[in-house]
């Protein structure tokens, strides 16, 4: 997997972004794990990803209101890794150099990739942050909002991604791979750049 370069991170960090401004000054495809979730939702039989069929299966009171934000982090099927040999897979079948993002990449799954370490690169976002960029992209209550009690349900959700963003922070120090805090005090331009010398472009 020498020709994939990696961003993953939590939501609303500016994976996309970044993403975009470096295939485009590089001559890079672009590949966004969030474009084919559903896709590889469809593809993902109930025996291999368990996790999956059983959110697929719920209500949005149940996914968003019923459960503790640890359950919602711990049973959520992408943070678990499931489908992800799906994006390897497709990865596999890019024949040119490409840069990947999306929170779906996990350092535990993408380690073993790695032919160099710093041909991945995590954003962590503060809370702060990703609320702010979420209120900006006007989607802060797009899932929280088809739930029965609104704010209640964003309460969970931000708890929720922040933990994961915890464990991103976690698991990148105990693997060794390069992270970089978005706080804001980084232009979007800035954060590209810092990026961009991560991944030795």
């Amino acid at each position: 997997m020498r020709h994939v370069y990696w961003i993953g991170g939590g939501s609303g960090a500016g994976k996309s972004t970044v993403a975009r401004a470096l295939a485009a000054r590089h001559g890079l495809r672009l590949y966004a794990t969030d474009d084919v979730m559903a896709e590889h939702a469809r593809r993902c039989p109930p025996a291999d990803c368990p996790c999956l069929a059983r959110f697929a299966a719920m209500s949005m009171d149940e996914r968003w209101l019923l459960r503790t934000p640890r359950t919602m982090l711990e049973t959520f099927h992408w943070y678990r890794g499931e489908g992800f040999h799906l994006v390897e897979a497709d990865l596999r079948a890019v024949p040119q150099p490409v840069v990947a993002e999306g929170f779906r990449l996990l350092p535990s799954l993408v380690r073993p990739l790695l032919g160099e370490p710093h041909r991945a690169v995590w954003l962590l976002p503060t809370p702060r942050f990703r609320r702010a960029a979420f209120e900006h992209r006007g989607g802060l209550w797009q899932i929280a909002g088809r739930t029965s009690d609104p704010e209640r349900a964003l309460r969970n959700l931000l708890e929720r991604d922040r933990m994961f963003t915890e464990r991103l922070r976690a698991e990148t120090a105990e693997l060794g791979l390069r992270a970089i805090e978005v706080d804001g005090s980084l232009t979007s331009d800035e954060l590209t750049t810092a990026v961009e010398e991560a991944l030795g472009l």
